[in-house]
């Protein structure tokens, strides 16, 4: 696959990974100000140039009172601020530059991990921020692949690193940085996107290796989907997703299920 080919499908799972945590971000917003009985006031940390800030504002008042936006770089916010105007929100969404004296006001509540706090290509400031917390900096859209992975590390960037095959090129180089992260006393987990229960038995098996000790998001097929093309989705029980035994990736596909959500063939031949 050449650089550009790469970087196509690099943006690509960015895209789906977006829609995948808007879905849930979405859901967990409409549900707690449900559950409050007034509109949520949102703080976004690291929220950049508003990408899930402005679509929180325009869910409307009546869910999201007001978004703020905390973020080191200015031109981020600038964008940020244009990004509200033109959809209309600017009124409730407010930037505000923080830089690491912020981040560490988080340390006082004893956090798993922060995510991703910079922009993805920011592993050198990541390395300067991680000496300047308590909270461990965990790296996600920066790690595309065992090199960036390594480099992280020898950097100091990260303490804690999520794999997601999609994001990385696939599960055999998941399991290779997987491996430099267990070697170097590194905890990963185990990250997931839009995958029909095919990938999910491959992230469950994936997660299943000794290094993955925290948890992951392989959530149940019917999180995103009605009918799986699996004959045997995956469910969660008691928080938990059995891993797939069965030959090759351990399911069978529902050809069924198959042949009514496909819209094009293509027939590749040497």
């Amino acid at each position: 696959m050449s650089e550009e080919q790469q970087r196509r499908a690099r943006r690509a799972a960015t895209g789906v990974r977006t829609a995948a945590l808007w879905a849930a971000v979405k859901d967990l917003v409409t549900e707690r100000a449900a559950a409050l009985g007034r509109p949520l006031r949102v703080l976004d940390l690291g929220g950049g140039t508003g990408e899930l800030a402005v679509p929180l504002a325009e869910l409307g008042p009546d869910l999201v009172a007001d978004v703020t936006v905390v973020d080191p770089s200015p031109d981020a916010l600038a964008a940020l601020g244009r990004r509200a105007a033109e959809s209309g929100v600017q009124a409730r969404v407010h930037g505000s530059q923080g830089d690491a004296d912020t981040l560490a006001e988080l340390d006082r509540f004893d956090l798993l991990l922060i995510e991703q706090p910079l922009q993805e290509d920011d592993i050198v400031d990541h390395a300067t921020l991680a000496k300047q917390l308590r909270t461990p900096v965990c790296l996600d859209e920066s790690i595309v692949s065992e090199k960036a992975a390594r480099d992280a590390l020898a950097l100091g960037s990260a303490s804690v690193i999520n794999i997601k095959a999609g994001r990385v090129g696939g599960h055999l180089e998941g399991v290779a940085i997987h491996d430099l992260c267990r070697e170097a006393g590194v905890p990963v987990w185990c990250g997931g996107m839009l995958e029909t229960g095919i990938g999910r038995a491959a992230n469950a098996a994936l997660a299943a290796l000794p290094g993955f000790t925290l948890p992951g998001d392989v959530s149940a097929s019917d999180r995103f989907y009605v009918r799986d093309i699996v004959t045997e989705p995956i469910v969660l029980e008691d928080g938990h997703v059995r891993v797939p035994t069965g030959h090759g990736l351990g399911v069978e596909i529902d050809p069924v299920a198959l042949d009514d959500v496909t819209v094009d063939r293509v027939e590749l031949r040497r």
